[in-house]
Protein backbone atom coordinates (compact mmCIF):
# COMPACT_ATOMS: atom_id res chain seq x y z
CA UNK A 1 0.00 0.00 0.00
CA UNK A 2 3.19 2.65 0.86
CA UNK A 3 4.33 1.74 -2.63
CA UNK A 4 1.05 2.22 -4.30
CA UNK A 5 0.67 5.90 -2.80
CA UNK A 6 4.33 6.73 -3.85
CA UNK A 7 3.65 5.83 -7.12
CA UNK A 8 0.71 8.15 -7.18
CA UNK A 9 2.37 10.68 -5.79
CA UNK A 10 4.86 10.44 -8.13
CA UNK A 11 2.47 10.97 -11.12
CA UNK A 12 0.46 13.25 -9.14
CA UNK A 13 4.04 15.07 -9.21
CA UNK A 14 4.15 15.68 -13.15
CA UNK A 15 2.21 18.92 -14.66
CA UNK A 16 0.94 18.87 -18.16
CA UNK A 17 2.04 22.03 -20.18
CA UNK A 18 0.27 23.50 -22.94
CA UNK A 19 2.15 26.98 -24.23
CA UNK A 20 -0.41 30.00 -23.11
CA UNK A 21 2.21 32.27 -23.65
CA UNK A 22 2.86 31.30 -27.65
CA UNK A 23 -0.77 31.46 -28.10
CA UNK A 24 -0.93 35.18 -26.52
CA UNK A 25 1.81 35.86 -28.81
CA UNK A 26 0.08 34.88 -31.68
CA UNK A 27 -3.32 35.73 -30.78
CA UNK A 28 -1.90 39.27 -30.81
CA UNK A 29 0.49 39.35 -33.95
CA UNK A 30 -2.66 37.79 -36.17
CA UNK A 31 -4.83 40.98 -34.39
CA UNK A 32 -2.12 43.42 -35.35
CA UNK A 33 -1.49 41.89 -38.92
CA UNK A 34 -5.29 42.66 -39.00
CA UNK A 35 -5.25 46.31 -38.24
CA UNK A 36 -2.54 47.01 -40.68
CA UNK A 37 -3.86 44.90 -43.60
CA UNK A 38 -6.77 47.21 -43.66
CA UNK A 39 -4.95 50.47 -43.05
CA UNK A 40 -2.44 49.10 -46.09
CA UNK A 41 -5.65 47.58 -48.14
CA UNK A 42 -8.19 50.01 -47.48
CA UNK A 43 -7.42 52.52 -50.49
CA UNK A 44 -6.63 49.89 -53.22
CA UNK A 45 -9.86 47.68 -51.98
CA UNK A 46 -11.80 50.47 -52.53
CA UNK A 47 -10.55 51.68 -55.81
CA UNK A 48 -10.40 47.92 -57.30
CA UNK A 49 -13.77 46.35 -55.84
CA UNK A 50 -15.80 49.71 -53.98
CA UNK A 51 -15.20 48.38 -50.98
CA UNK A 52 -12.50 49.37 -48.65
CA UNK A 53 -12.95 46.56 -46.00
CA UNK A 54 -12.95 43.81 -48.89
CA UNK A 55 -9.45 42.06 -47.88
CA UNK A 56 -9.88 42.68 -44.30
CA UNK A 57 -13.13 41.02 -44.31
CA UNK A 58 -12.05 38.20 -46.35
CA UNK A 59 -8.71 38.16 -44.03
CA UNK A 60 -10.66 37.93 -41.05
CA UNK A 61 -13.01 34.90 -42.02
CA UNK A 62 -9.96 33.21 -42.40
CA UNK A 63 -8.05 34.21 -39.30
CA UNK A 64 -11.23 33.09 -37.32
CA UNK A 65 -10.81 29.83 -39.17
CA UNK A 66 -7.24 29.82 -38.40
CA UNK A 67 -7.99 30.03 -34.33
CA UNK A 68 -10.56 27.42 -34.56
CA UNK A 69 -7.75 24.93 -36.35
CA UNK A 70 -5.55 25.92 -33.88
CA UNK A 71 -7.72 24.63 -31.03
CA UNK A 72 -8.79 21.82 -33.26
CA UNK A 73 -5.46 20.51 -34.25
CA UNK A 74 -3.61 21.08 -30.36
CA UNK A 75 -6.25 18.38 -29.30
CA UNK A 76 -4.36 15.54 -31.47
CA UNK A 77 -1.60 13.40 -30.81
CA UNK A 78 1.20 14.47 -32.79
CA UNK A 79 2.46 11.03 -33.06
CA UNK A 80 -0.40 9.94 -35.31
CA UNK A 81 1.48 12.33 -37.71
CA UNK A 82 3.98 9.21 -38.09
CA UNK A 83 1.69 7.52 -39.84
CA UNK A 84 0.37 9.97 -42.09
CA UNK A 85 3.40 12.37 -43.06
CA UNK A 86 4.71 9.98 -46.22
CA UNK A 87 0.76 9.80 -47.85
CA UNK A 88 0.86 13.22 -47.14
CA UNK A 89 3.96 13.94 -48.86
CA UNK A 90 2.79 11.91 -51.92
CA UNK A 91 -0.38 13.99 -51.78
CA UNK A 92 1.45 17.56 -51.95
CA UNK A 93 3.39 16.37 -55.21
CA UNK A 94 0.05 15.36 -56.61
CA UNK A 95 -1.75 18.58 -55.97
CA UNK A 96 1.07 20.42 -57.27
CA UNK A 97 0.83 18.04 -60.13
CA UNK A 98 -2.71 19.58 -60.60
CA UNK A 99 -1.27 23.08 -61.53
CA UNK A 100 -0.10 21.86 -65.05
CA UNK A 101 -3.83 20.96 -65.44
CA UNK A 102 -7.02 23.10 -66.40
CA UNK A 103 -7.16 22.88 -62.34
CA UNK A 104 -4.10 25.65 -62.58
CA UNK A 105 -5.37 29.23 -62.13
CA UNK A 106 -2.68 32.25 -63.20
CA UNK A 107 -2.57 34.94 -61.14
CA UNK A 108 -0.61 38.24 -62.09
CA UNK A 109 1.42 36.02 -64.45
CA UNK A 110 2.07 33.15 -62.17
CA UNK A 111 0.39 29.50 -62.48
CA UNK A 112 0.62 28.22 -58.97
CA UNK A 113 -3.15 28.10 -57.83
CA UNK A 114 -5.70 25.90 -58.22
CA UNK A 115 -9.26 27.12 -58.90
CA UNK A 116 -11.52 26.01 -56.33
CA UNK A 117 -15.49 26.65 -56.03
CA UNK A 118 -16.86 30.08 -54.58
CA UNK A 119 -14.54 32.13 -56.49
CA UNK A 120 -11.71 30.78 -53.97
CA UNK A 121 -7.97 29.58 -55.30
CA UNK A 122 -5.84 27.34 -53.27
CA UNK A 123 -1.89 26.79 -53.61
CA UNK A 124 -0.59 23.59 -53.07
CA UNK A 125 3.30 24.88 -51.66
CA UNK A 126 1.93 25.57 -48.85
CA UNK A 127 1.06 21.51 -48.59
CA UNK A 128 4.24 21.07 -49.65
CA UNK A 129 5.85 22.86 -46.70
CA UNK A 130 3.66 21.22 -43.90
CA UNK A 131 4.33 17.51 -45.38
CA UNK A 132 8.22 17.96 -45.31
CA UNK A 133 7.96 19.61 -42.11
CA UNK A 134 6.45 16.33 -40.97
CA UNK A 135 7.86 13.41 -43.31
CA UNK A 136 11.54 14.47 -42.48
CA UNK A 137 11.61 14.16 -39.02
CA UNK A 138 9.79 10.52 -39.64
CA UNK A 139 12.86 9.57 -41.88
CA UNK A 140 15.55 11.27 -39.52
CA UNK A 141 14.01 9.28 -36.39
CA UNK A 142 14.04 5.68 -38.71
CA UNK A 143 17.39 6.42 -39.77
CA UNK A 144 18.75 6.58 -36.02
CA UNK A 145 22.69 7.00 -36.42
CA UNK A 146 22.62 6.98 -40.26
CA UNK A 147 21.97 10.15 -39.88
CA UNK A 148 25.41 11.03 -39.06
CA UNK A 149 26.85 9.51 -42.23
CA UNK A 150 27.15 11.17 -45.56
CA UNK A 151 25.14 8.75 -47.05
CA UNK A 152 21.98 9.44 -44.35
CA UNK A 153 22.17 12.69 -44.99
CA UNK A 154 22.48 12.73 -48.91
CA UNK A 155 19.30 9.98 -48.36
CA UNK A 156 17.37 13.11 -45.82
CA UNK A 157 18.48 15.74 -48.35
CA UNK A 158 17.29 14.21 -51.64
CA UNK A 159 13.42 14.14 -50.48
CA UNK A 160 13.75 17.27 -49.69
CA UNK A 161 15.23 18.28 -52.95
CA UNK A 162 12.46 16.40 -54.83
CA UNK A 163 10.24 18.05 -52.95
CA UNK A 164 11.61 21.62 -53.44
CA UNK A 165 12.09 20.48 -57.41
CA UNK A 166 8.45 20.18 -57.64
CA UNK A 167 7.44 23.20 -55.85
CA UNK A 168 9.99 25.37 -58.72
CA UNK A 169 8.72 23.15 -61.32
CA UNK A 170 5.40 22.34 -60.83
CA UNK A 171 4.60 25.75 -59.89
CA UNK A 172 7.06 27.93 -60.87
CA UNK A 173 7.95 29.27 -57.04
CA UNK A 174 11.47 29.84 -56.28
CA UNK A 175 11.03 31.61 -53.14
CA UNK A 176 8.77 28.40 -51.63
CA UNK A 177 11.41 25.62 -52.75
CA UNK A 178 14.04 27.57 -50.92
CA UNK A 179 12.36 27.46 -47.84
CA UNK A 180 11.24 23.83 -48.39
CA UNK A 181 15.06 23.29 -49.21
CA UNK A 182 15.95 25.49 -46.59
CA UNK A 183 13.30 23.75 -43.80
CA UNK A 184 15.21 20.21 -44.41
CA UNK A 185 18.74 21.33 -44.18
CA UNK A 186 18.47 23.25 -40.81
CA UNK A 187 16.63 19.79 -39.55
CA UNK A 188 19.38 17.82 -40.66
CA UNK A 189 21.94 20.45 -39.23
CA UNK A 190 20.00 20.40 -36.48
CA UNK A 191 20.47 16.49 -35.39
CA UNK A 192 23.68 16.03 -36.87
CA UNK A 193 26.97 16.37 -34.35
CA UNK A 194 29.25 18.74 -36.20
CA UNK A 195 28.48 21.98 -37.08
CA UNK A 196 31.87 22.83 -38.29
CA UNK A 197 31.46 21.46 -41.85
CA UNK A 198 27.99 22.98 -42.41
CA UNK A 199 29.35 26.28 -41.38
CA UNK A 200 32.03 25.58 -44.20
CA UNK A 201 29.71 25.12 -46.82
CA UNK A 202 26.67 27.64 -45.90
CA UNK A 203 30.23 30.33 -45.50
CA UNK A 204 31.33 29.15 -49.50
CA UNK A 205 28.05 28.66 -50.39
CA UNK A 206 27.63 32.57 -49.72
CA UNK A 207 30.46 33.34 -51.09
CA UNK A 208 29.75 31.94 -54.69
CA UNK A 209 26.47 33.01 -55.07
CA UNK A 210 27.63 36.92 -53.94
CA UNK A 211 30.08 36.58 -56.94
CA UNK A 212 27.84 34.54 -59.39
CA UNK A 213 25.92 37.62 -58.85
CA UNK A 214 28.48 40.31 -59.40
CA UNK A 215 28.91 38.19 -62.94
CA UNK A 216 25.50 37.83 -64.08
CA UNK A 217 24.84 41.96 -63.09
CA UNK A 218 27.56 42.62 -65.79
CA UNK A 219 26.72 40.08 -68.36
CA UNK A 220 23.22 39.39 -68.40
CA UNK A 221 21.98 43.21 -69.02
CA UNK A 222 20.41 42.09 -72.32
CA UNK A 223 18.65 38.71 -70.71
CA UNK A 224 15.04 38.22 -71.32
CA UNK A 225 14.57 35.55 -68.29
CA UNK A 226 12.40 36.85 -65.78
CA UNK A 227 14.61 35.75 -62.62
CA UNK A 228 17.66 37.17 -64.64
CA UNK A 229 15.81 40.63 -64.80
CA UNK A 230 15.17 40.17 -61.15
CA UNK A 231 19.14 40.35 -60.29
CA UNK A 232 19.64 43.38 -62.33
CA UNK A 233 16.67 45.25 -60.91
CA UNK A 234 18.00 43.91 -57.44
CA UNK A 235 21.14 45.43 -58.54
CA UNK A 236 20.36 48.96 -59.61
CA UNK A 237 16.63 49.47 -59.33
CA UNK A 238 16.53 52.82 -60.29
CA UNK A 239 17.81 51.83 -63.90
CA UNK A 240 15.10 49.32 -64.11
CA UNK A 241 12.30 51.13 -62.49
CA UNK A 242 9.96 50.43 -65.61
CA UNK A 243 11.43 46.77 -65.51
CA UNK A 244 10.28 45.41 -62.22
CA UNK A 245 12.35 48.29 -59.83
CA UNK A 246 9.49 50.40 -59.69
CA UNK A 247 7.61 48.66 -56.08
CA UNK A 248 10.84 48.03 -54.15
CA UNK A 249 11.81 52.13 -54.87
CA UNK A 250 8.66 52.83 -53.56
CA UNK A 251 8.62 50.32 -50.81
CA UNK A 252 12.31 52.35 -50.11
CA UNK A 253 10.57 55.85 -50.37
CA UNK A 254 7.80 54.00 -47.50
CA UNK A 255 10.53 53.15 -45.27
CA UNK A 256 12.31 56.28 -45.57
CA UNK A 257 9.42 58.77 -44.84
CA UNK A 258 8.34 57.00 -41.85
CA UNK A 259 11.66 58.31 -40.02
CA UNK A 260 10.78 56.31 -36.02
CA UNK A 261 7.87 56.89 -35.24
CA UNK A 262 5.90 57.08 -38.50
CA UNK A 263 3.57 59.33 -39.68
CA UNK A 264 0.28 57.71 -38.15
CA UNK A 265 -2.12 54.95 -38.68
CA UNK A 266 -3.43 55.05 -42.19
CA UNK A 267 -1.78 57.97 -43.23
CA UNK A 268 0.61 56.64 -45.57
CA UNK A 269 0.74 57.69 -48.89
CA UNK A 270 3.06 55.20 -50.47
CA UNK A 271 0.16 52.58 -50.46
CA UNK A 272 -1.86 54.23 -53.14
CA UNK A 273 1.27 53.65 -55.39
CA UNK A 274 3.08 50.22 -54.59
CA UNK A 275 1.24 47.37 -56.14
CA UNK A 276 -0.34 44.54 -54.38
CA UNK A 277 1.00 46.30 -51.68
CA UNK A 278 -1.00 44.23 -48.67
CA UNK A 279 0.77 41.30 -49.81
CA UNK A 280 4.97 40.72 -49.40
CA UNK A 281 5.13 44.81 -48.89
CA UNK A 282 3.34 45.43 -46.33
CA UNK A 283 6.24 45.94 -43.98
CA UNK A 284 6.77 49.20 -46.20
CA UNK A 285 3.83 50.56 -45.39
CA UNK A 286 4.51 49.18 -41.44
CA UNK A 287 7.72 51.21 -41.60
CA UNK A 288 6.05 54.49 -42.94
CA UNK A 289 2.87 54.62 -40.45
CA UNK A 290 4.76 52.97 -37.26
CA UNK A 291 8.01 54.10 -38.11
CA UNK A 292 11.57 52.27 -37.31
CA UNK A 293 9.34 51.64 -34.11
CA UNK A 294 6.55 49.86 -35.88
CA UNK A 295 9.37 47.39 -37.70
CA UNK A 296 11.11 46.60 -33.66
CA UNK A 297 7.33 45.53 -32.57
CA UNK A 298 6.54 43.46 -35.38
CA UNK A 299 10.02 41.90 -35.05
CA UNK A 300 9.87 41.54 -31.47
CA UNK A 301 6.64 40.05 -31.84
CA UNK A 302 8.25 37.35 -34.00
CA UNK A 303 10.76 37.40 -31.99
CA UNK A 304 9.09 35.91 -29.24
CA UNK A 305 6.92 33.97 -30.84
CA UNK A 306 10.61 31.94 -32.08
CA UNK A 307 11.27 32.01 -28.46
CA UNK A 308 8.53 29.76 -27.44
CA UNK A 309 8.87 27.64 -30.88
CA UNK A 310 12.28 27.01 -29.67
CA UNK A 311 11.07 26.68 -25.49
CA UNK A 312 8.88 23.72 -26.72
CA UNK A 313 11.64 21.91 -29.66
CA UNK A 314 13.83 21.66 -26.52
CA UNK A 315 11.36 20.10 -23.92
CA UNK A 316 9.46 17.75 -26.16
CA UNK A 317 9.14 14.65 -25.07
CA UNK A 318 10.87 12.44 -27.80
CA UNK A 319 12.78 13.68 -30.97
CA UNK A 320 9.93 13.62 -33.13
CA UNK A 321 8.37 15.94 -31.37
CA UNK A 322 11.03 18.15 -31.06
CA UNK A 323 11.92 17.43 -34.90
CA UNK A 324 8.55 18.78 -36.06
CA UNK A 325 8.40 22.38 -34.02
CA UNK A 326 11.96 22.70 -34.93
CA UNK A 327 10.68 22.49 -38.80
CA UNK A 328 8.28 24.95 -38.29
CA UNK A 329 10.34 27.14 -36.31
CA UNK A 330 12.92 26.74 -39.50
CA UNK A 331 9.73 27.97 -41.57
CA UNK A 332 8.81 31.01 -39.94
CA UNK A 333 12.00 32.10 -39.05
CA UNK A 334 12.92 32.12 -43.03
CA UNK A 335 10.29 33.39 -44.25
CA UNK A 336 10.53 36.13 -42.20
CA UNK A 337 13.82 36.77 -42.94
CA UNK A 338 13.48 36.30 -46.58
CA UNK A 339 10.44 38.83 -46.69
CA UNK A 340 12.51 41.86 -44.67
CA UNK A 341 15.23 41.34 -46.71
CA UNK A 342 13.30 41.73 -49.73
CA UNK A 343 11.73 44.83 -48.32
CA UNK A 344 14.67 46.49 -47.79
CA UNK A 345 16.27 45.50 -50.63
CA UNK A 346 18.89 42.90 -49.08
CA UNK A 347 18.16 40.60 -51.83
CA UNK A 348 16.00 39.87 -55.29
CA UNK A 349 12.21 40.19 -55.22
CA UNK A 350 10.67 36.90 -54.18
CA UNK A 351 7.08 37.20 -53.69
CA UNK A 352 7.67 35.82 -50.10
CA UNK A 353 4.83 36.89 -47.58
CA UNK A 354 4.93 38.42 -44.19
CA UNK A 355 3.47 35.24 -42.08
CA UNK A 356 0.19 35.97 -40.39
CA UNK A 357 0.57 40.04 -41.61
CA UNK A 358 0.19 40.09 -45.20
CA UNK A 359 -2.92 39.00 -47.00
CA UNK A 360 -3.54 35.72 -48.29
CA UNK A 361 -6.19 33.09 -47.20
CA UNK A 362 -4.54 29.44 -47.58
CA UNK A 363 -1.03 31.21 -45.77
CA UNK A 364 -2.65 31.65 -42.84
CA UNK A 365 -5.03 28.55 -42.48
CA UNK A 366 -1.71 26.55 -43.51
CA UNK A 367 0.38 28.32 -40.75
CA UNK A 368 -2.07 28.10 -37.84
CA UNK A 369 -2.38 24.10 -38.80
CA UNK A 370 1.19 24.52 -38.06
CA UNK A 371 1.07 26.36 -34.83
CA UNK A 372 -1.72 23.94 -33.71
CA UNK A 373 0.69 21.08 -34.45
CA UNK A 374 3.28 23.01 -32.30
CA UNK A 375 0.86 23.35 -29.43
CA UNK A 376 -0.47 20.02 -29.53
CA UNK A 377 3.54 18.77 -28.95
CA UNK A 378 3.25 21.34 -25.92
CA UNK A 379 0.52 19.07 -24.56
CA UNK A 380 2.82 16.68 -24.06
CA UNK A 381 5.08 18.39 -22.24
CA UNK A 382 5.55 17.56 -18.44
CA UNK A 383 7.87 19.46 -15.73
CA UNK A 384 8.10 17.63 -12.50
CA UNK A 385 6.79 19.89 -9.80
Amino acid sequence: MARNQKTRKKKMSKTRYFDYSMLAVLIFLICFGLVMLYSTSSYSALVTYGDSMHYFKRQLIFCVMGLIVIFVVAKFDYHIYIKWAKPLYIVSVFLMLLVKTPLGKEVNGAKRWIQLPFDQQFQPAEVAKIAIILFIPVLICKMGKEIKTLRGIGKILAWGAFSAACVLFLTDNLSTAIIVMGITCIMVFVVHPKTAPFIALFTAGMGVILIAVQIMGRVLVTSENFRMRRILVWLAPEDHAAEGGYQIMQALYAIGSGGFFGKGLGNSAQKMIIPEVQNDMILSIICEELGVFGAILVLVLFGMLLYRLLFIAQNAPDIYGSLIVTGIFAHIALQVILNVAVVINLIPTTGITLPFISYGGTSILFLTIEMGIALGVSRKIKFED
